[in-house]
């Protein structure tokens, strides 16, 4: 039976103190989120937290993120409008990846066996060139391989190879590689 009450964050690390967490949060919402906020500002607020971003990173508003010092993005990668990183553990997006508009990564889960429902958080990657389309959803410990494509809807939660393309219905097929 569960006992949610049982619930602890016991072994669950947040990367930061409370102090940061605390700014981290006005700051994604009164200023990061904003529509009015230009991409470099973003990019600029998400280094100065910690994360490592790379070169011509485009970050759209309404996007949302955890904890930005568990965050790495590639050159010239895209996080679309309202894309949802729930990076409890990091989430990785490669060079010339894109994140699509309300896309969730989500690197958090729970043990659904145990009785106190406790943590079962794992990493994500999306690897260079790949796509995870509009309101795709990525679950926790996946990688999407290199060029490959979640499609609009598709919900991920095993490793998708490269150059495969994983649509809603859940079907797998081979893609080309972009020229």
């Amino acid at each position: 039976m569960r006992d949610l009450s049982a619930f602890t964050l016991a072994g669950y690390d947040k990367g930061r103190g409370k102090l940061t967490q605390a700014l981290w949060f006005a700051v994604m919402n009164t200023v990061f989120m904003a529509w009015w906020c230009p991409a470099r500002l973003r990019t600029g607020l998400l280094r100065a937290f910690g994360a490592t971003i790379g070169d011509g990173v485009l970050i759209r508003h309404k996007v949302r993120v955890l904890w930005p010092w568990k965050l790495t993005v590639g050159d010239h990668a895209w996080i679309g409008e309202g894309a949802w990183l729930l990076n409890l553990e990091p989430i990785t997006v490669g060079a010339h990846a894109c994140i699509s508009q309300e896309a969730l990564l989500c690197t958090g889960s729970h043990d659904h066996r145990a009785a106190d429902f406790r943590y079962r958080n794992a990493p994500i990657a999306v690897e260079d060139g790949a796509w995870v389309a509009a309101r795709a959803t990525v679950l926790a410990g996946v990688t999407v391989g290199r060029h490959a494509v979640v499609g609009a809807g598709a919900v991920l939660h095993k490793n998708l190879p490269e150059l495969t393309l994983h649509t809603a219905d859940g079907e797998r097929r081979a893609v080309k590689e972009p020229a």
